[in-house]
């Protein structure tokens, strides 16, 4: 007995059936949400880039006091467009001028619109004298 079917070619028995109106408008979709999402990566990229670190520091809850001690609460923020590494921040306590008490600490990097919390401790009360919170010093990567 004889054989008589053709064999089929590869692309005949890989075709595919032509798509339908939910796929294409679901590519479409997909598509425009990608192509939204880079374009605003490479806006923001080509906008802020070149903007220095801008750090502000704030004390948003008050003095609380502990165990003969005096938290100094306070949050830090970069508001510019480079992260800032190392930035250090300095607290000084003045009374009649002369400073009584000073704290330093260091954070690793500061991103872009990063904000960090920390607080200085102090043996005497800051109410009873002049506090200074600064930022002392930050490298650019």
């Amino acid at each position: 007995m004889m054989n008589t079917e053709q064999p089929t070619s590869a692309s005949e028995s890989t075709k595919r059936p032509p798509r339908n109106t939910a796929e294409w408008v679901t590519f479409s979709i997909a598509a425009i949400i990608v192509s939204s999402i880079a374009g605003l990566v490479i806006y923001s990229w080509a906008t802020e880039r070149d903007q220095p670190p801008v750090l502000s520091i704030s004390r948003p809850e008050p003095i609380r006091r502990e165990n003969q001690q005096y938290y100094v609460p306070f949050e830090i923020a970069n508001m510019g467009g480079e992260t800032a590494e190392s930035v250090q921040i300095v607290a000084e306590l003045k009374r009649n001028g002369q400073i009584e008490e000073t704290g330093d600490l260091q954070i690793d990097f500061l991103a872009r619109n990063e904000t960090e919390k920390g607080a200085f401790v102090f043996t005497q009360n800051p109410q009873e004298g002049e506090l200074i919170l600064r930022v002392g010093s930050y490298k650019v990567p």
